[in-house]
């Protein structure tokens, strides 16, 4: 009988990467439907709005590719089970959109600032802001992923609830700190 290790976390780069994207996702998502969409576009609030909305969006970007790229390179538990095959084929399904839609904003989101020309008017000052992004394609592209990753967020969010309430099955223990190795 041969003595087998198995990873029961996740490497804890990946770990950090993971509640602070969520941290940064989150805010960034708030900042942007509950504050910018309310500015008018002739107003500094909606500038320097627009500045921190951009930058944030470029660091989540970047983190989220490396965190991508160790995912894929790092040793991970084996996959979790919610105990009904259906539920486990929607838990694959929903982290794989979770990573489309999570790329797929600041990607829309940057493919809007060069539509509009947001560099030069945020960061060099030539030019002004249109009366409105809607006139850009990207802008409902960005509007759609926006609503898709909060939804899914919150998918999230329940399930992750669900297995630490009522499953008690200690599934969260595999995004924390601590031993990565049993066996």
């Amino acid at each position: 009988m041969t003595n087998k290790t198995v990873v029961t976390r996740y490497h804890p780069l990946l770990v950090t990467l993971h509640w602070l994207l969520a941290f940064l996702i989150i805010a960034d998502l708030i900042a942007g439907t509950t504050q910018l969409v309310h500015l008018p576009n002739d107003t500094p609030q909606k500038l320097e709005g627009l500045r921190t909305h951009l930058a944030g969006g470029l660091v989540i970007l970047t983190f989220l590719l490396v965190r991508l790229g160790l995912r894929m390179t790092t040793s991970t538990p084996p996959p979790a089970s919610a105990g009904d095959p259906f539920l486990d084929r929607a838990a694959w399904l929903s982290h794989r959109l979770l990573y489309v839609a999570a790329i797929g904003m600041p990607l829309s989101g940057l493919l809007l600032a060069l539509e509009a020309k947001l560099p030069a008017i945020l960061f060099l000052g030539e030019g002004r802001l249109p009366a409105s992004l809607w006139i850009y394609p990207s802008r409902y592209v960005h509007f759609i992923l926006a609503r898709t990753l909060m939804v899914l967020i919150a998918l999230h969010i329940v399930c992750a609830l669900y297995h630490a309430f009522i499953r008690k099955d200690r599934l969260l223990s595999r995004m924390g700190f601590g031993r990565r190795l049993a066996g």
